[in-house]
Parts: structure tokens; C-alpha cells; sequence
């Protein structure tokens, strides 16, 4: 399955990213993996949570980034859940094509027995209306 929390900057999708990801790693019995642009939130997430700054990997196009993800997934196969903070400031990607890009990502989701949680800086009406179903309240 494939969540995505949406909305303006400034509206908490961030806060609730972290809450929900220190929840999970208590609670879970696999690995929770946390991925960022930056480390600004480093330090409120839970130490046994795997955070990865994408600042430190070369990684822009939709492409690279599933190729980033798959290899995460292939390191770990213990994964249960991956967030994503700020999906559009880590990947050039337009909302038009989010929804062929949450279709690779629910492929993986399948494939792996894994979850992703990601933030997504739009309101939600702007969000495809096909993604409707993905979308946390």
C-alpha cells in the first residue's frame, strides 16, 4: 500500500510523518526506514528507525529513485514500512505523473510485503483524482 499525506507547506505533514513512523517502530515487528532531502528531523525520529538523507546520494529522476528504493529493499529484506518526507523536493516529478510513479510503487509494495508512507506539498485537490484512495485525512 502506498499513503500519501498532503498538503501546503506549513500544514503539518511533517510532524505527522514523524509521529507516525516513531509509532510504527515500536510496534512493528520488521524495520521502519525513514527517508528525507535533509537532516532536519533527524533527531525527533526514534534511533531504531534507518534514516537516509538523500542529500548524500545522487539520486533526482523518478527512475533513479525507484532504483534507489529497490536497492534499500534489496539490503533489507526485513523492511515492514518506508516514509517518505517530501516526495516532490527529492524527485523532479509533476502531480501528473504521480500516478504511473504510486503504481511502481504499490508493485513494490506487492512484491515485498512493505508499505510506503509519503508527504506530497499540494493540496490535496490538486493531487490526480485516481490517487484519491491514497490519500491519509
Amino acid at each position: 500500500m502506498v499513503k500519501i499525506i498532503a498538503g501546503e507547506k506549513g500544514t503539518g505533514k511533517t510532524k505527522q510523518l514523524i509521529r507516525m513512523a516513531n509509532e510504527d517502530v515500536k510496534s512493528l515487528n520488521g524495520h521502519v526506514v525513514f527517508i528525507d532531502d535533509d537532516k532536519g528531523h533527524m533527531y525527533d525520529l526514534n534511533h531504531d528507525l534507518r534514516f537516509m538523507c538523500m542529500k548524500e546520494f545522487p539520486v533526482r529522476t523518478p527512475e533513479e529513485f525507484h532504483g534507489f528504493l529497490c536497492g534499500v529493499i534489496s539490503n533489507d529484506y526485513d523492511i515492514q514500512k518506508i516514509y517518505i518526507d517530501g516526495l516532490l523536493r527529492i524527485v523532479d516529478i509533476d502531480l501528473k505523473d504521480l500516478t504511473p510513479y504510486v503504481a511502481k510503487m504499490e508493485t513494490l509494495s506487492k512484491q515485498y510485503d512493505l508499505n510506503f508512507v509519503m508527504t506530497v506539498s499540494s493540496p490535496p485537490e490538486n493531487i490526480p483524482a485516481d490517487l484519491s484512495g491514497n490519500i491519509l485525512k
